[in-house]
């Protein structure tokens, strides 16, 4: 490979976002090599048609990875350790941030060049892997199901005084609904976006209306104060761990949007996903932090909810409830969808029965949260720290095959700055991981 076909992608992780998906997609160009096309599989039409189904699908992918990023358990999450640590929970905010570029710009494109699940190519790389991280992910994913549901319960409960348990059984069945409709096609990635829209729409308004401190944060994002691992690693596996790295990329495979010919897709899609997912988490961080930085005590038992009933009153405390719901129900349909796509080419019924299947888990979530009861809030942070465990093993096998594996990659050039960014973030989250593992149980004391 020559320097030419190095310097566009090491150049678009060094000038920022905004010219990742233009830059990246010049390397994709030149490492195709002349003999292969790089026309996009738009359905027929040409490289200069809009495909509406293939829009949906894209925009879908993107919201799916950047909701499932953004679910209860991030906003419980940001409010708890904002609540503690106050602007110091900025420098959290950009390395979940930081993390997540280097991820998932190589699972997207890892899997979306290949065409292939994660669990599919950990067997092919290491036979009998992919069952492993089928199991973590899934285990995993039900953990955080069981969180997202109680999740939803929990913002019609502030939205409509509604008991939380009946609120969890009436998100689940809607849930349930979407994922089983089949008279509009692509209803699972409008789903998404619609709701997604409403949620960015409101974290955004208590944000402006809480005027936080930004001059402060800024300087706690490179002088933090008393910040140890666990919130750092708790954000980063409820933002990116365990089954989130993959719900993007998996609904890109379902959708068949897959293979070199839409790399400038892949790169694209994931580029805009992880800006979404940034610009939420600034802005509820921000949110959060106005409250605080005005004195106001958050509560112990709904630390969100008292955020918003602090900036706007017994309104906000409502649209709190839709803000909770709506979180609740994107990361319910992500976590249902990506486990489950775990399964579906291991477990030959579960393949077979795909809408069954996915009702089936969130069913489990639903009846597992009503048994066990565990508090939202313990159980939510909970889920991103056990998620954050899981996150080194897929991360490694990924990256196994972007640097030794171009046979799975049909022959692509995989650029050299993204993987050593993956690996630098990889060992990151193993360092991370080792050290809060002590600081789990604390969780629920």
């Amino acid at each position: 490979m020559t320097s030419a076909q190095v310097d566009p992608a090491s150049s678009a992780l060094l000038v920022g976002p905004a010219a990742w998906g233009t830059r990246m997609s010049e390397h994709e160009d030149t490492s195709a090599g002349s003999g292969e096309s790089t026309a996009t599989s738009d359905g027929g039409g040409g490289l200069g048609s809009v495909n509406p189904k293939r829009t949906v699908a894209v925009v879908g992918a993107m919201f799916l990875m950047a909701m499932s990023a953004a679910g209860p358990g991030f906003i419980v999450q940001t409010a708890t350790f904002t609540g503690t640590y106050g602007a110091s929970f900025a420098a959290a905010i950009v390395a979940s941030v930081v993390i997540d570029i280097a991820i998932q710009l190589n699972v997207w494109r890892v899997i979306g060049i290949s065409g292939k699940r994660a669990q599919d190519l950990a067997n092919i790389v290491l036979p009998g892997a992919g069952y492993v991280l089928a199991a973590l992910v899934v285990l995993g994913g039900l953990v955080f199901s069981i969180g997202n549901i109680s999740g939803a319960g929990l913002g019609l409960h502030d939205l409509f005084g509604i008991d939380t348990r009946l609120g969890a059984v009436l998100s689940a069945i809607l849930a349930i609904v979407i994922f089983s409709y089949k008279a509009l096609e692509g209803t699972v990635d409008r789903a998404v976006i619609a709701l997604g829209i409403v949620k960015i729409s409101l974290i955004a308004f208590v944000a402006i209306k809480t005027t936080p401190p930004v001059g402060e944060a800024l300087i706690r994002t490179v002088a933090p104060q008393g910040l140890n691992f666990l919130p750092v690693i708790t954000l980063i596996g409820g933002t990116v761990g365990g089954y989130i790295s993959y719900a993007g990329a998996h609904r890109l495979v379902a959708s068949g949007l897959v293979g070199r010919p839409n790399l400038k897709t892949i790169t694209r899609g994931a580029v805009n996903g992880i800006l979404v997912t940034g610009v939420i988490r600034v802005l509820l961080f921000l949110g959060v932090l106005g409250v605080v930085a005005a004195g106001v005590t958050l509560s112990k038992t709904d630390p969100a909810g008292s955020v918003f009933s602090s900036a706007a009153g017994g309104a906000g405390f409502r649209m709190f409830g839709l803000v909770f719901w709506t979180a609740g129900m994107t990361s319910t349909i992500g976590a249902s969808f990506t486990s489950v796509s775990f399964l579906q080419t291991l477990v030959k019924p579960v393949g077979r029965h795909l809408g069954l299947s996915t009702s089936t888990f969130i069913t489990v979530a639903t009846v597992a949260y009503l048994v066990v009861g565990t508090t939202p809030k313990s159980l939510l942070i909970f889920a991103g720290a056990f998620n954050g465990l899981i996150l080194p093993f897929g991360l490694a096998l990924v990256l196994w095959v972007a640097w030794r594996r171009r046979d799975l990659l049909a022959g692509y050039v995989y650029p050299k700055v993204l993987l050593v960014f993956g690996v630098a973030a990889w060992a990151f989250t193993v360092y991370a991981g080792y050290q809060s593992l002590s600081s789990l149980p604390s969780i629920f004391r």
